[in-house]
């Protein structure tokens, strides 16, 4: 994954991380008419988010723990930069 679409991914993560989200809230804020630019495809194809069905029956997307430690790093990195190290 590219330093663009992999800081996307990590935006959704932080989105998803915010509160639970529908699949279909999810699929329509973050879907793409674009063929190149797949954030939502990159994402669940890396491991960061997951599809996950309720006892109710109704589908969420929630972050994975690989994408709640990648989030984290980012958070570091960006903290590191900001004080010049």
């Amino acid at each position: 994954m590219n330093e663009i679409v992999e800081s996307l991914a990590l935006d959704l993560v932080e989105w998803l991380d915010c509160r639970l989200r529908t699949y279909a809230d999810t699929i329509d804020a973050w879907r793409t008419s674009c063929p190149r630019l797949m954030v939502w495809e990159d994402a669940l194809d890396a491991g960061l988010i997951a599809i996950v069905t309720e006892a109710d029956g109704g589908m969420r997307v929630r972050p994975t723990e690989a994408g709640r430690t990648r989030l984290a790093a980012r958070a570091i990195r960006l903290g590191n930069l900001l004080q010049g190290r």
